[in-house]
């Protein structure tokens, strides 16, 4: 790669980029890279995905000069640590020692309740926590100098729904194998925690990285309600295409309008940063700290070591 290729190559590394909003954001910005930037021509996706064949052929069927981009489609199944860990490794492989992260977005999220064990977890949560944060807020810590190195936007895509959770003195119970929890309560539950753990990385990664959650709205058309049983549609008040959910996660790629209290980085859907009365309960950093486990404490815990 010449080196006038280079600066105008952005690289993102992402999950839940098969299908869904995840996959309408990449098909924009494969057709149209200046979404980005300005300067952008050129693009190296590094995508997690459980079935990589079918992730591939539905890349390969997309319309966009293929020669301008590179296109990496890595195994990642999410409810298990142990393939969190190797994509991590294949993805710092892929880049090489002068590779750089310009993004990282983490958009992967299941709907299913907890009578659905996480494979080969050892901590007696259900599969949803695990996917939509425990094995995110892991990625994280084992690409994090990586990420510190690159200086780069970690995208956290996030929900309404974390407002649901009124007592978090309960999560642990709920979100246990089995505890009976309705489903979209599950949903509402993970989702809160991944909040959570956008707020730790921002503490954590002050001055070194730039981290921002985003809602992309209520997107009734990508299958997320398939795990729950939710059933959601178009004639829903609020309701808003996958088009104009990607174009909403897009925003927290390219903004830069940033509030002054580091404390306030949750883009809604309809371009606002969301007051932090909204989310007040995830910004208890004991809470942060009890749900954000270690790096070192995760693999203790799920047995990794």
């Amino acid at each position: 790669m010449t080196s006038s290729i280079a600066q105008a190559t952005k690289t993102i590394v992402a999950t839940g980029a098969s299908s869904g909003l995840g996959f309408e954001l990449m098909k924009l910005l494969l057709g149209s890279p200046t979404s980005l930037t300005p300067s952008t021509t050129h693009l190296n996706l590094v995508l997690g995905a459980r079935d990589t064949n079918r992730t591939g052929q539905a890349y390969n069927a997309l319309s966009y000069p293929k020669t301008d981009h590179i296109l990496s489609i890595l195994p990642l199944e999410l409810s298990s640590l142990k393939s969190t860990a190797s994509f991590a490794n294949a993805t710092l492989e892929r880049l090489g020692p002068d590779g750089k992260i310009d993004y990282l977005l983490l958009n992967a999220a299941v709907s299913d309740g907890t009578d659905k064990p996480a494979k080969e977890s050892k901590s007696g949560f259900c599969e949803a926590f695990v996917v939509n944060h425990l094995s995110q807020h892991y990625l994280v810590h084992l690409l994090e100098k990586k990420l510190i190195d690159s200086s780069t936007r970690i995208i956290f895509v996030s929900s309404g729904a974390i407002r649901r959770v009124t007592d978090p003195s309960t999560l642990e119970k709920d979100l246990k194998v089995g505890s009976g929890v309705a489903a979209n309560d599950t949903y509402s539950q993970t989702k809160f925690l991944n909040l959570l753990s956008a707020q730790w990385w921002r503490r954590r990664l002050e001055g070194k990285c730039r981290v921002v959650a985003v809602s992309p709205g209520l997107i009734p058309n990508t299958g997320i309600g398939r795990g729950s049983g939710m059933k959601l549609s178009m004639e829903m008040p609020d309701a808003k295409s996958v088009e104009h959910g990607a174009k909403s996660i897009l925003a927290a790629f390219t903004r830069d309008d940033f509030p002054k209290d580091g404390e306030q980085m949750f883009l809604t859907s309809w371009g606002e940063w969301w007051e932090k009365g909204v989310y007040e309960k995830v910004l208890d950093k004991g809470l942060q700290d009890k749900w954000c486990w270690s790096k070192e404490e995760i693999e203790e815990r799920e047995g990794l070591v």
